[in-house]
């Protein structure tokens, strides 16, 4: 199974995601090494990324979640699927594969990109991201989380909305 653990920018994607991997035993990739360096040098500029930028970058996640399936292997890659073709594009032929889209308010969200040093989306950016997010309702396999104040809370929450019954040993 392939967990996708989707948002905008300082929703927490990095840090649940890698909790996630870690209780679960799995590989972790987060989306941000799937770019391109034009689509990074681009962000660093301050300028939002379009659909031309963003498809080849979802086709590379795609193709990784593909292999980790191949090979019969589990893992959680972080992605910010901001709009639903993205994550049909995501989903659609893939029936081991979920998505987790943590909806976090923009206030939150401009504290923690306010809060982050080094990284290189500027906190600028996330209107523009916000301008593009379609939030998922009632989208097949996607499942929406608000994340908790405690990040081990929202992994919790998640394994248990996954898997009621718990976890894959």
């Amino acid at each position: 199974m392939i967990l996708i653990i989707a948002g905008p920018s300082g929703s927490g994607k990095t840090t649940i995601g890698t909790l996630l991997a870690e209780r679960l035993h799995w590989p972790f990739a987060d989306a941000d090494s799937f770019h391109p360096p034009a689509n990074i040098e681009k962000m660093r500029r301050g300028e939002p990324l379009t659909d031309a930028d963003r498809w080849p970058w979802l086709h590379a996640i795609s193709a990784w979640a593909d292999e980790r399936n191949a090979a019969g292997e589990s893992a959680v890659v972080t992605c910010s699927a901001l709009r639903r073709a993205y994550r049909t594009a995501l989903l659609e032929g893939h029936p081991d594969t979920r998505l987790v889209y943590l909806l976090t308010d923009r206030g939150t969200l401009r504290q923690r990109l306010a809060g982050r040093h080094g990284h290189f989306f500027p906190p600028g950016l996330l209107d523009s991201q916000l301008a593009d997010q379609e939030v998922p309702r009632g989208e097949p396999d996607v499942l929406v989380v608000t994340p908790q104040p405690e990040p081990t809370d929202t992994v919790t929450e998640i394994i248990s909305q996954v898997w009621p019954s718990g976890p894959p040993r």
